[in-house]
């Protein structure tokens, strides 16, 4: 393959369990991918979620290293380099740059105590708009209330509290920067305005940080800086590149999966299932739970979200699939091919076995109170059908997420483009065509949100002149499902008549449930 005159960005992409530097072209393809695998997280408690941060540095820097070492790109061919990271994941910086404890990860469960605010006439207001549980539930979440309620001294010495983005760019660039793109999670953000919030506000009063403390925030496509020459020595990176801000990895994949208008629904079949859509104007699809910024500058992505989504196959594969894990272990195959495998028989609609996936509770959809649950089981019934209804389930429920989409925002859902892991599934992806009854689109690479954050790259530095040259000529589809008939009015049966009727009628027992056993623990 030929490199001569043709323009090159690296990217970083590092997710919960690996991280991956990638050099690609101007038309999308990955040239040359190196990928390190990561522990998440280790617990020192039950619940807690936390990794060194400079460890996941370490990992970064040998991504990187291996990369520079087997790229045969000229360097000066490589023009810019973009970070895209998870969501959600705190660090505590000092004044001299360096952590204060590990970075707490987004999978963290532990929980502040919610202080003396709101209360009053403010708590009763709340609680008639069936608001202040949602609050409550948020300022619990949040990771420097408890922080500042458990490690006041830690809170003390921190001069930055940055995301695991802000903190890549700073040990890159020297800079405290941050792209708006990755502002998701429990910071004092103001997401209509796309700005931090102001002291005075909900989300000041609910996160109170110091501005002093918080990065300097840059729309995505914008310069953060450029590769010092300490980063350099230790990534393998060229000194001097520009570095250009990206946003959060769901953004990057919904860019890099081509969806631009909210006719083009993104489906993530990720570790957290997710639909997603870019819109011009904010939009909560939920109420009071905000769009987050887009990966394109000034735009929102409205996202309803199944937070275990496919770890339910994780779920399965742990609980019931030892059999498949035994025999992937002596052919090429993974375990998850040979689910596929294992359901090629089994009807759509699982014969009436029915899946509701909230193996973990909302806040506002589903309630706090919900469980999970799986009705319609009969002798005829097997491992095949359970697994079938798992997806099934999540499908169900991702189009719920597109039903209220398209009522908030009164855009019409045309077609899907799907990436994650589940994407890999045909059997998936033909059910998601029948379930939604709309064509779903499966991207040219499976490496989506690197894509989405070369397309920032590209555009930031002008080797395409906007984000719609730029996907034009950067994303492309590779293979196109479309809806079987017959399967899909049997799912609009199943889905009107059998799913949409589950929450509704089991909330009452839910509710039950948590009254007796206190889980999900009340306020």
């Amino acid at each position: 393959m030929s490199h001569k005159n043709k323009d090159y960005v690296i990217v970083i992409d590092a997710g919960t369990q690996s991280i991956r530097a990638a050099i690609i072209d101007m038309k999308g393809e990955i040239v040359h991918i190196e990928r390190i695998e990561i522990e998440a997280y280790f617990s020192e408690k039950a619940g807690y979620a936390e990794q060194d941060a400079d460890y996941l540095w370490e990992k970064l820097c040998e991504s990187t290293q291996k990369l520079m070492e087997k790229s045969t790109i000229p360097k000066n061919q490589l023009k810019g380099l973009s970070i895209t990271t998870q969501r959600g994941s705190v660090v505590n910086i000092d004044k001299d740059g360096q952590t204060l404890r590990p970075a707490i990860i987004w999978l963290d469960q532990r929980k502040a105590k919610v202080g003396k605010w709101p209360g009053g006439i403010l708590k009763k207001a709340l609680q008639l708009i069936n608001l202040h549980e949602s609050i409550s539930h948020a300022i619990k979440d949040g990771e420097s209330n408890w922080i500042q309620q458990n490690q006041e001294e830690i809170w003390k010495k921190t001069h930055k509290f940055l995301y695991l983005s802000g903190f890549f760019n700073y040990r890159i660039t020297g800079e405290y920067k941050d792209s708006i793109g990755n502002m998701v999670g429990y910071m004092p953000f103001n997401y209509k305005k796309q700005k931090w919030a102001d002291p005075g506000s909900l989300n000041g009063k609910m996160f109170p940080i110091d501005q002093e403390k918080l990065a300097e925030l840059v729309h995505p496509s914008q310069p953060i800086g450029h590769i010092t020459e300490e980063a350099a020595q230790q990534t393998g990176l060229p000194q001097g590149l520009t570095v250009i801000a990206a946003a959060a990895d769901k953004a990057c994949e919904v860019l890099g999966s081509g969806c631009y208008s909210p006719e083009i629904a993104c489906l993530s079949y990720g570790t957290t299932a997710t639909i997603e859509t870019v819109n011009k104007k904010y939009t909560e699809v939920i109420r009071f739970f905000p769009s987050y910024p887009s990966a394109i500058p000034h735009h929102f992505n409205t996202e309803v979200m199944i937070y275990r989504g496919y770890w339910m196959i994780k779920w399965f594969k742990e609980e019931f699939g030892h059999k498949e894990i035994e025999l992937a272990k002596k052919t090429e195959k993974n375990p998850e091919e040979l689910f596929d495998e294992m359901i090629e028989n089994i009807p759509p609609g699982s014969m009436g076995l029915t899946l509701q996936p909230y193996w973990s509770p909302g806040v506002k959809i589903p309630g706090i109170e919900a469980k999970g649950a799986i009705i319609g089981f009969g002798d005829v019934h097997t491992r095949a059908h359970l697994y079938r209804s798992i997806l099934e389930g999540l499908t169900y429920a991702l189009k719920e997420g597109a039903d209220l989409t398209q009522k908030r925002t009164g855009v019409k859902i045309k077609k899907l483009r799907v990436s994650g892991g589940g994407s890999q599934s045909k059997n998936a992806l033909q059910m998601t065509a029948d379930i939604f009854n709309l064509p779903v689109e499966k991207p040219h690479t499976f490496e989506t949100s690197a894509l989405g954050a070369a397309i920032n790259c590209a555009v930031g530095l002008k080797l395409h002149p906007d984000f719609e040259t730029a996907i034009e000529q950067m994303c492309s589809v590779s293979e196109v499902f479309m809806p079987n008939k017959n399967n899909t009015a049997l799912y609009k049966k199943l889905y009107h008549s059998v799913y949409k009727k589950m929450y509704g009628r089991l909330k009452p027992l839910y509710k039950d449930i948590r009254e007796i056993t206190n889980y999900p623990k009340k306020d």
